[in-house]
């Protein structure tokens, strides 16, 4: 698929919410992208988490397994830091500047 026709559909879903509720500003567009965003980011970690938890159930003691358990682990636990560090700051700056 054409990367600028992903873009735009993309997009789409995002902004459509935002033109259906009538809050057609660039701040609530941008509100409304930051929160889909972060949505679909948590719930990457949520599925992450999870396969985390089956490749070391499933490993049963072999060594290549666990390395790859241990990579995912890693990997969860970096994207949830990362989710939680842009949480934060996307409500420090909309406070700092009272929006």
């Amino acid at each position: 698929m054409n990367k600028k026709i992903l873009f735009l559909i993309l997009l789409s879903v995002v902004a459509l919410p935002t033109v259906a509720l009538a809050d057609i500003t660039i701040k609530g567009i941008v509100d409304a992208s930051v929160n889909i965003a972060l949505y679909v980011a948590s719930g990457v970690v949520v599925i992450l988490w999870i396969m985390t938890g089956v490749i070391f159930l499933t490993a049963q003691g072999d060594p290549a397994k666990l390395k790859s358990g241990k990579t995912a682990l890693i990997a969860a636990v970096a994207g949830t830091i990362i989710i939680i560090i842009a949480s934060s700051a996307i409500n420090f700056v909309g406070n700092a500047f009272n929006t």
